[in-house]
């Protein structure tokens, strides 16, 4: 992240809170029992623990800029933790965690293995750099106010903050944190991986509620755990399928798909979210570089073909018994799309990827199938 103002704010700030996330994620292999990892709870990420000493603070910077004296991460940062409202005494340590480099003239080199009174010694000799005209000016710069907050701040409060402040500069990019995490579990195939960090980090967002975004250390291990038996099967193993409901751009990006017309046709659009969610998950799948891919791939083909002959039955007795042609195709569709999936081999298939199926064959004009049925 450069410090110019960026083309698109929403994507930026977008990358630099799914940054935070990685980071949280991070910690959370590193948690220890009673230990949980909260976001946004006193700033961007923290441990808390049962022992007080053990918990942390992090204030995350995806930054490409340095760190330099006057440099607004470290003033900002140092302000969030002297404001009234953050109770420094739950944590044992304050950690400023920036992928940025110490600038090559930045007093700010020794931080870590500083005293108290020589952490403070510096921030004064940086702040004492600022001239009269520009303390006393009407409307001063934005680090102005960080810093004339951050000296003016009580002297015990600042000194006992100060304490708990470590600088760790340098820090992994979002591409070096997830090459990490996938060399972490042991036993999972190679091309297995993604699949393991995409299901952490979707564990990850799902913990989020209004009220509070936290995950525990019990929680975590569990998640890990589930994957590892998931992804390590040496038989064959589906990808994951959450049941995924489309947004109004994919809905409207595929509006003209054929098995979307289809369900436009029948007036059932309250289903549409669902069903280009379930496609699109599908087709995804089939992206997806499994160990057991081209396996993957025949049985698909040959289990569509099952629900493709079980469907034409169902179609045919919907025919039959119709007697309101809306009402009769709505019925069908709702029928089909709650049946449980036929067994493949010794595996039931997750819903959604049978219903995907469902509407990856509708898609296909050579095969000529509808939801709608005729008195």
């Amino acid at each position: 992240m450069s410090n110019s103002p960026p083309k698109n704010v929403a994507l930026t700030t977008a990358l630099a809170f799914h940054y935070q996330m990685l980071i949280g994620l991070d910690k959370c292999f590193s948690l220890e029992e009673g230990q949980s990892v909260w976001f946004e709870k006193d700033g961007d990420v923290s441990i808390t623990s049962p022992d007080t000493s053990a918990s942390t603070q992090t204030e995350v910077k995806d930054y490409k800029a340095p760190l330099t004296d006057h440099h607004e991460n470290l003033w900002k940062t140092l302000k969030n933790w002297l404001a009234p409202e953050f109770c420094h005494a739950q944590y044992g340590a304050l950690v400023l965690h920036t992928t940025q480099t110490f600038g090559t003239t930045t007093r700010l080199h020794n931080w870590n293995t500083q005293t108290v009174e020589q952490r403070l010694a510096v921030l004064t000799s940086i702040f004492a750099e600022r001239t009269d005209e520009q303390l006393n000016a009407k409307k001063p710069s934005e680090i102005i106010k960080l810093q004339k907050f951050v000296m003016a701040s009580d002297d015990d409060l600042l000194k006992n903050v100060l304490s708990k402040v470590t600088l760790f500069t340098k820090a992994d990019d979002a591409q070096d944190l997830e090459k990490n995490f996938i060399a972490k579990p042991v036993g999972i195939p190679k091309n297995n991986l993604s699949s393991y960090l995409q299901g952490l980090v979707g564990f990850v967002y799902a913990q989020a509620t209004q009220q509070s975004w936290c995950i525990t250390q019990q929680d975590f291990a569990a998640k890990c755990e589930e994957l590892t038996a998931l992804l390590c099967k040496k038989e064959f193993t589906f990808p994951l399928f959450s049941g995924y409901e489309a947004s109004d751009v994919e809905i409207e990006q595929h509006q003209e798909r054929l098995f979307v017309q289809k369900i436009t046709e029948i007036e059932h659009h309250e289903v549409i979210p669902d069903a280009v969610g379930n496609w699109l998950e599908l087709q995804n799948s089939l992206l997806e570089q499994l160990d057991e891919y081209p396996l993957y791939k025949g049985k698909t083909v040959t289990y569509q073909n099952q629900l493709v002959k079980k469907y034409k039955l169902a179609h045919s007795s919907a025919q039959l018994e119709a007697t309101d042609e809306i009402k009769g195709s709505k019925l069908l569709y709702n029928k089909v799309m709650q049946e449980q999936p036929l067994n493949m081999g010794n595996d039931i298939p997750p819903i959604e990827y049978k219903n995907g199926l469902l509407h990856d064959a509708m898609d296909d004009d050579e095969r000529d199938l509808k939801w709608k049925v005729e008195p």
